[in-house]
């Protein structure tokens, strides 16, 4: 791949997704691109973005995304920021739902890869005393359309359950000889879409929102596409509603929009 078609590249893949890719990661795309090109019997990285940009099949869109996002990832991951969301945050939602009459709890995992968030967050809640007679809404979203078909089976391997404590593994997991299968409450709540999460039309179908995990996510974009982005992950939260993003991650250079909380040593951004 030659300097001029990477920077093409890059910064194709940055206006359509807000990924930045730098400069000394040209051999990443080489990699991730690589064997399409070779798929589909191109002469080089030059044809496939040609393809790219003025190809009938848009789908080749679809897959270079699920080429170039990276879905490594695993059940109750960063536990802290889980403890902190079953408890004082679940209690504040309880509280202000008897405030105003509410009896729901809509949660988020934005680039939810495989499924791993969106399905700890539905076992913690149904674990949950108290959140019984909750109306549960979990909407998990991500670019990648194999990383939503993939998260929709919900079958996975060993290391992906190697945290899942024991009366989780046992209560909602169903083991098929290596593998692990989600079970079918656990799936009942949740509702997978296809989100750009730079792209406001897209993010307009999630409203409402009371929390909105987006962990590990934010460090691939630059600054100009973190504040796309987090701006609209305010517009989906509710008044007062809660942002968690990744333990290396902050908010701090990129909005003053919320206010960064700390509860129990992990800081949670609410919305103001």
């Amino acid at each position: 791949m030659t300097d001029d078609v990477f920077k093409q590249l890059r910064d194709f893949i940055y206006e359509r997704s807000g990924i930045f890719i730098p400069d000394n990661k040209k051999y990443f795309l080489e990699n991730r691109l690589g064997r399409r090109v070779q798929e589909k019997n191109l002469k080089g990285y030059e044809d496939y973005l040609y393809i790219l940009k003025y190809g009938s099949d848009k789908n080749e869109l679809n897959i270079m995304f699920n080429l170039v996002t990276t879905n490594e990832t695993f059940f109750f991951r960063e536990p802290q920021q889980f403890d902190v969301f079953a408890g004082e945050l679940f209690n504040r939602i309880i509280a202000e739902n008897t405030k105003t009459g509410r009896k729901d709890i809509k949660i988020w995992s934005a680039a939810c890869s495989t499924g791993e968030e969106p399905y700890t967050i539905a076992m913690i809640l149904m674990e949950k005393l108290g959140a019984g007679a909750l109306r549960k809404e979990i909407y998990a979203s991500d670019i990648s359309e194999s990383a939503l078909s993939s998260a929709k089976s919900g079958v996975y391997g060993s290391y992906a359950i190697r945290n899942v404590p024991e009366v989780y593994l046992k209560k909602y997991f169903n083991r098929v000889n290596q593998q692990y299968s989600i079970s079918h409450s656990v799936k009942s709540l949740i509702r997978f879409m296809k989100v750009n999460l730079i792209e406001d039309r897209d993010v307009k179908a999630v409203r409402g929102v009371d929390i909105i995990f987006c962990r590990n996510v934010l460090i691939y974009f630059d600054d100009k596409a973190k504040q796309r982005a987090v701006a609209n992950l305010y517009d989906a939260l509710r008044p007062n509603g809660y942002l968690f993003v990744g333990t290396s991650e902050s908010l701090h250079n990129v909005t003053r929009a919320f206010r960064p909380i700390v509860i129990n040593k992990v800081i949670v951004y609410q919305k103001v």
